[in-house]
């Protein structure tokens, strides 16, 4: 399949080439999806992150995806929201783009996101997935980068706000 497709769902359970994380700074397992992601890859993953971290906000960072179906997990360190004035949106999209990046670099032809920085970090969910659309459109249409993307959702509203976001 190419192109983008949204998907409500367990982001652990797809079979795509990589799945991204969302990630902390330290890159250290936590809560939320980032949590979900480090139990179903196993202590493997904890390991590597050791090795690979720390990652600046708005950077990513790319690690094997052990007991995973996806072979790779892509770590976008997203924002914390600070009220929208201190550089959350350029840091956001720049997270997506960096996680694309190393899709591409990789030659990886399928990805999956989470809706980063929406939970415990608090970005505003509309914003984060208007962010999240155009920036992985306009790195989709760059030479190498992966055919397909899916944004995997957690729940009707993020699902929604997603379907909102391709529409426009």
């Amino acid at each position: 399949m190419k192109g983008i497709e949204i998907h409500s769902g367990d982001i652990t359970r797809l079979e795509v080439d990589a799945i991204v994380n969302a990630a902390n700074e330290q890159l250290a397992p936590g809560g939320g999806v980032c949590g979900a992601i480090h139990r179903a890859a196993g202590p493997e993953l904890a390991r590597e992150c050791r090795q690979a971290g720390p990652c600046p906000t708005g950077d990513a960072r790319i690690t094997a995806g052990y007991d995973l179906p996806a072979k790779w997990v892509i770590h976008a360190v997203g924002p914390v929201w600070h009220g929208g004035g201190a550089g959350e949106d350029a840091a956001l999209e720049g997270a997506y783009r960096a996680a694309m990046r190393l899709a591409a670099e990789k030659g990886l032809t399928s990805l999956a996101f989470p809706a980063i920085s929406t939970g415990i970090f608090g970005f505003p969910l509309e914003r984060a997935t208007a962010i999240a659309v155009r920036t992985v459109k306009e790195e989709m249409a760059k030479p190498g980068a992966p055919g397909h993307v899916v944004f995997c959702c957690f729940g009707a509203d993020a699902e929604a706000a997603y379907w909102r976001a391709l529409a426009q």
